[in-house]
């Protein structure tokens, strides 16, 4: 009878984890964002250009360059939708422009790895609806999750057996 009661516990334990688990794994996992290589031109300039979706050129867009927080640069886009600052030493810095924003590791002009990128490019998303996904899109990104085939799995294990045994002896 003892074992019966663990049992009912580590079943009822199991599920409210595999709920509970891989909400906190997905929430804890958006906030990272990738980090591209780009090679410094001569002087430190860093080129760039802000484009839209349709890949047409954003002409006189305010662009920001940052460093963590603070602000170090200001400058606006061409006809072209290119920009350029300049002076700058190798480190990482956010180029943010027309809702569209980057994370760039700068290199100094020949050390820059061979991935690494001649310039920056800034996709405009003017109309961008963030943290949203129709249901079905939330439905096939939950099922990929391990820990949610995991938490499955386990209930699909616990609960029978806690069942079976709480049924009680069989009878002669």
């Amino acid at each position: 009878m003892k074992n019966v009661s663990l049992l009912k516990r580590m079943a009822v334990y199991l599920a409210v984890v595999g709920i509970c688990l891989p909400q906190m794994a997905l929430a804890a996992g958006t906030s990272k964002r990738a980090i591209a290589d780009v090679q410094l031109h001569k002087n430190g300039v860093l080129l760039g250009q802000v484009v839209t979706a349709q890949n047409a050129p954003v002409p006189n867009e305010p662009v920001l360059l940052r460093n963590g927080k603070a602000e170090l640069a200001k400058t606006q886009t061409d006809r072209n939708g290119y920009f350029a600052f300049k002076g700058l030493d190798s480190g990482v810095y956010q180029v943010v422009a027309a809702n569209g924003q980057g994370t760039y590791r700068a290199w100094t002009p020949g050390t820059a790895p061979p991935s690494g990128n001649q310039g920056v490019l800034i996709v405009a998303q003017k109309n961008a609806v963030r943290g949203q996904c129709a249901p079905a899109c939330s439905f096939k990104n939950l099922m990929s999750n391990p820990l949610v085939i995991a938490g499955i799995v386990a209930a699909a294990i616990a609960i029978p057996i806690a069942v079976h045994n709480s049924r009680g002896p069989a009878s002669p």
